[in-house]
């Protein structure tokens, strides 16, 4: 009997088995199931969560208000807390796609040389995949937020209008790494009904291959602090958008969980 014990036991070690490591406990009753410890298992986090110093937002407080100084980051996380002031970038440029309001030289239809090569790069082959994508609105001056803002708070009253439209120095337009795209098949219009068109499914499955994040995702509102807009999306280089995307991270939650390398 002893040597049968004996054999076993030696059998169970070298299969690599530790009940008492992982927590397990065998019910008495073979009618009870097999019981596990009651912690809730952590997702696990795709990406190296390693980043340098200067990707992360320099902040100065200037009157109560904190000002991003290395505001010129393509990783500034620019919100609600953190503003650019009156930041004017200094390599805009008018990408090469198509835009919702024809060929017009305006403002909107300018971004950073960096981002705006990749949104070529993501509506070439966003065409290739049968995919027509337009180019809305891009890089918004503090000037020009100022008007958007007034205008909506003249319409639907200032409580409403800041969970749509940034205050000025707030928004990511203001950065020239962000743009709003359309389609026809919504009337060219940034509609949450976006979402649902091939167009829209392509981007939220895409986008990030290219640099991209949708920047305010459904669900995600209390740490965005911003309306679910379908059509709002961020350039963020495509080693940070592909862990974003993996996680199902906001920039913000993104800025929670990494490190400084």
């Amino acid at each position: 009997m002893k040597r049968i014990i004996t054999i076993t036991s030696v059998l169970l070690l070298l299969s690599g088995c530790s009940w008492g490591q992982n927590d397990h406990t065998i019910s008495k009753d073979k009618n009870e199931s097999i019981q596990t410890n009651n912690k809730t298992p952590e997702k696990k986090v795709e990406g190296n969560l390693l980043l340098e110093s200067k990707y992360f937002n320099h902040i100065k407080d200037v009157n109560g208000q904190k000002l991003i100084e290395n505001n010129s980051n393509i990783l500034a996380l620019v919100n609600k807390t953190y503003s650019i002031g009156n930041y004017i970038p200094k390599d805009l440029i008018r990408p090469k796609v198509k835009f919702s309001f024809g060929d017009q030289d305006i403002e909107k239809s300018y971004m950073r040389k960096e981002a705006a090569d990749a949104l070529e790069k993501m509506f070439q082959k966003a065409s290739a995949d049968g995919i027509e994508l337009y180019a809305s609105s891009g890089y918004r001056s503090y000037k020009r937020q100022k008007e958007v803002l007034n205008a909506e708070i003249a319409n639907v009253g200032k409580e409403k209008a800041v969970q749509a439209v940034a205050i000025p120095g707030q928004s990511e337009h203001q950065t020239g790494l962000a743009m709003d795209i359309t389609s026809k098949s919504v009337n060219f219009l940034l509609t949450e009904s976006f979402e649902k068109q091939k167009e829209g499914i392509w981007l939220r499955e895409h986008a990030h291959e290219y640099g991209f994040i949708l920047r305010y995702p459904k669900g995600k509102e209390k740490i965005t602090g911003y309306e679910y807009e379908p059509w709002h999306f961020r350039y963020v280089g495509k080693k940070v958008a592909t862990i974003i995307y993996k996680n199902n991270w906001t920039l913000e939650e993104y800025f929670k969980h990494v490190k400084k390398a």
